[in-house]
């Protein structure tokens, strides 16, 4: 009986049973839309349980957090990624000299960074080799430090289009490739790259409804699916519960998708009145990546950094993407943040704050954009997106006030993710 004691006393100290207590000088309450003053955060495993005034004391074996002179947010998410990847000069090369486990163990690196950078959660929307799957689950059984990642793994396009694996190369190399590599033709191919998707363990469904910046091809605006092949493809998703998103510059393409019922607009860069229209009607979401789009604008005028096929495109496309968001913004589209890292170098995801609130958007806005609107695009609204009791216990901090200075959120001094410190 005695035994039995003493060992009940040691568990109930043991560390397994203890709090977590995070003392944060101000909190940005971004349902309520206020910035909160002194609280107390209490966190159980990888959740939050209370949101408590003042200063509140730890019990015996809790851990306290001291950020009182910090500014505490949710965990910010970026929807568009490409953790597989990093621009560069060797980005067009790569795919013909690297390996699986190349690719493999530098997207660990790239999710580490991401993670450092404040960003929590992340949606990647086209990867290599379904590495970011592979990554994904590595992250989740924590042998990787990273965000969570909800991924489409291989990208879906139409033959020649944007995605499409074998653009730009040798013909005796371009084989044709199939559903299986992310290429369709037809209703019956739609719906087989979906169910493949699935097969490969997909969170999302990524198509490129038109064509693209970087892409080794000549045409970025023009539409790529047929209305039936892009009605396949959002009714097969739907069918598995995955939420679609649609890469598309020209406005065409942009418009068949959003009446076929995609999620989400990736870049929306020549989007006009009629796809505006379609988006409120369809409460579809925009996810603009400015960043991008000023990254590749910059990188167009100096020659060799992109294929000559590449160069005019970037500097005709990249350079619009933020006057696009700003006329979106006052249109009242729902916008969820996103920038299109990898395009960039991965962990400058928070310098886009910094362009959305240069076109127009107040600071409140752009941070909800990054968290509680991310989380409804995703789904996940009952887990993340707020600091709230019940949440998952991503959170972040920053030295000063961001309604008052949007960029300081690109220097995080505390993350945390599920309960685990990764910054402090």
């Amino acid at each position: 009986m005695k035994i039995r004691l003493v060992l009940a006393a040691l568990l109930a100290q043991s560390p397994a049973f203890a709090d977590t207590l995070i003392h944060a000088g101000h909190w940005l309450d971004v349902d309520g839309g206020r910035m909160q003053g002194a609280a107390t955060l209490r966190i159980q495993g990888e959740r939050i349980v209370a949101v408590t005034d003042g200063f509140q004391s730890a019990g015996p074996g809790d851990t306290l957090i001291d950020l009182k002179a910090a500014t505490l947010l949710p965990g910010l998410m970026d929807m568009h990624t490409h953790l597989t990847e990093e621009t560069g000069p060797r980005r067009y090369t790569e795919g013909f000299t690297d390996n699986p486990a190349d690719f493999a163990f530098r997207s660990a690196v790239y999710a580490e960074r991401t993670l450092l950078a404040g960003f929590t959660t992340v949606r990647d929307l086209g990867d290599i080799h379904r590495v970011s799957i592979a990554l994904r689950n590595a992250v989740n059984q924590g042998l990787v430090d990273g965000p969570r990642i909800y991924t489409a793994g291989k990208s879906i396009a139409t033959t020649g289009g944007h995605a499409d694996p074998t653009n730009g190369h040798a013909e005796h190399l371009m084989g044709n490739p199939g559903p299986e590599d992310g290429v369709i033709n037809g209703v019956a191919e739609a719906r087989q790259a979906v169910r493949q998707r699935y097969k490969d363990g997909s969170d999302v469904i990524k198509i490129t409804g038109t064509g693209g910046v970087l892409s080794v091809a000549k045409d970025g605006r023009r539409p790529q699916f047929m209305d039936d092949e892009v009605q396949a493809i959002v009714d097969t998703a739907k069918d598995y519960g995955m939420v679609v998103a649609v890469h598309a510059h020209g406005a065409e393409g942009m418009k068949r998708a959003i009446r076929a019922g995609v999620d989400s607009v990736e870049h929306g860069t020549y989007m006009d009145d009629e796809a505006i229209k379609l988006m409120k009607q369809h409460k579809t979401w925009y996810v603009p990546t400015i960043s991008a789009g000023k990254f590749v604008g910059e990188k167009a005028k100096i020659p060799g950094y992109y294929p000559e096929i590449v160069r005019p495109k970037a500097a005709a496309i990249g350079p619009q993407i933020q006057a696009t968001f700003a006329k979106a913004y006052k249109a009242g589209i729902k916008i969820a943040f996103g920038t299109d890292a990898a395009v960039y170098p991965h962990g400058g995801n928070a310098k886009e704050f910094g362009y959305m609130v240069e076109a127009g958007m107040p600071p409140l806005e752009a941070i909800r954009s990054a968290t509680r609107n991310a989380a409804q695009l995703l789904h996940i609204e009952a887990d993340a997106g707020s600091i709230a009791a019940g949440k998952w216990a991503d959170l972040v901090a920053v030295d000063s006030d961001p309604l008052a200075d949007i960029h300081v959120l690109e220097s995080p001094r505390f993350v945390m993710k599920g309960g685990k410190v990764y910054k402090q």
